[in-house]
């Protein structure tokens, strides 16, 4: 078509091309940031095609990031494909580590599948370190110096407190990383074994003779059951004598009899003066008595007088006898 047959053209044609170049220009914007990546794989011997480009946008998943992986698991070996990288993506997972964790893992020789590093990673775990740990095993402090303590105290049979502190060898065990125990269940359990075999030593020397004893008793209870490591090895990096616990239980035992014993002695004196007050009252109530016996006996005798049964002769027969009775015991008291 000749600028002639173009300047003859109505304005609805122009309005036509107009359209038709503007739609071509946004076609080739869309098309022509994917040209690179596209271009990228298939050189890379990892192609994906234009419309799977396309269609990476248009279910917003970052096209670079699955290329990119793409063309390094190619590289490494493995073939691993888009959809399953777009799939794990979508899901909220981490592309990029777990194909480099893959990589890491094909080259160290560990069976890993793809279903299971993404149910690692979608298990929130950190799939690269987890296989590099597995590679090269990592040590782990006991106690943990973050918890705020610096040992692990326990006493041996003979009262002595021993601190000592353990360096755990370990590596991941892949098989158990989903679902499995962390670092902590490790250290815990690590401490608990620790304490256990000091506390069933017969004194502390022997400890300290031979402080391998706990690392191989503690690394024989299989403390790795359950848990996402597999332990190599228990190290006791150092054993200090503590305080002489037995001898500060003994002192508190005999400071605590002592004041239960003072209490028992002073319940016992105070039911004995609870006693004796009560003696005393009794007591006084039968000298009351008597008194009151003794009131009685002159109105009797005054009775007996009105009546006629008690004469004058017969009260002073009775004076007279008690004037004995009271002189015989005067001169008793007084001979003895």
């Amino acid at each position: 078509m000749t600028i002639t047959h173009l300047l003859a053209l109505e304005p609805w044609a122009w309005v036509g091309l107009a359209v038709l170049a503007v739609v071509g220009l946004i076609f080739l914007l869309i098309v022509g940031q994917y040209v690179q990546l596209w271009l990228q794989a298939w050189l890379s011997g990892a192609p994906v095609s234009l419309i799977d480009l396309i269609m990476m946008r248009l279910r917003k998943v970052n096209s670079s990031v699955i290329v990119l992986n793409r063309i390094s698991a190619r590289k490494a070996g493995l073939d691993i494909s888009t959809q399953a990288m777009e799939a794990h993506f979508l899901a909220g997972g981490r592309v990029t580590n777990v194909v480099r964790a893959m990589i890491a893992a094909e080259k160290a020789g560990i069976d890993m599948a793809w279903d299971r590093a993404v149910a690692i990673d979608l298990a929130g775990r950190d799939i690269v370190d987890a296989v590099n740990t597995s590679v090269m095993p990592k040590v782990i402090d006991c106690p943990n110096p973050n918890s705020g303590k610096q040992t692990i105290d326990a006493v041996a049979k003979d009262g002595i407190q021993l601190k000592a502190k353990a360096r755990v060898t370990v590596r991941t065990n892949i098989a158990r990383l989903v679902g499995g125990a962390t670092e902590e269940t490790i250290i815990a359990r690590v401490g608990e074994g620790i304490i256990s075999t000091i506390g069933s030593a017969e004194d502390h020397k022997s400890v300290l003779e031979n402080p391998d004893r706990i690392s191989k008793t503690v690394l024989a209870k299989g403390l790795d059951s359950g848990t996402a490591f597999e332990i190599l090895s228990i190290d006791i990096a150092d054993v200090d004598v503590g305080e002489n616990i037995g001898a500060q239980l003994q002192a508190a035992q005999a400071e605590a009899d002592t004041k239960r014993f003072q209490a028992q002695a002073e319940q016992r004196r105070a039911a004995a003066v609870a006693q004796e007050a009560e003696y005393n009252a009794e007591a006084q109530k039968n000298r009351a008595l008597v008194i009151l016996a003794e009131a009685d006996i002159p109105r009797a005798m005054a009775d007996a007088f009105r009546g006629g049964n008690l004469g004058v002769m017969d009260f002073y027969r009775m004076k007279n006898l008690n004037a004995d009775t009271d002189m015989r015991t005067s001169i008793g008291k007084g001979t003895a």
